[in-house]
């Protein structure tokens, strides 16, 4: 069973639903039971939707897309897919 301190520690992955069924389970069972950790739990889950919401509700800033390509190099997604 998921203590506070694992559950605080994996939250993000468990909010990413990227964590084992198991690991999912356990610290389900920890926030139903630890009111401390369920407020944490909370907080972070509004706090995505709020980011979700304001991020596709706004347009990019003029040249930002381009900034980040050349920080990552832009990848071409037919070649990708051609690839695979």
């Amino acid at each position: 069973m998921a203590d506070c301190d694992d559950t605080l520690r994996e939250l993000e992955t468990y909010l990413d639903e990227e964590l084992t069924p198991d690991a999912l389970l356990s610290i389900q069972i920890h926030l139903d039971g630890c009111l401390d950790c369920l407020h944490v739990f909370d907080f972070h889950a509004e706090l995505r939707q709020v980011i979700a919401q304001k991020c596709h509700e706004d347009a990019l800033p003029p040249g930002l897309l381009a900034r980040i390509e050349e920080c990552f190099g832009t990848i071409d997604l037919e070649d990708e897919r051609d690839s695979l």
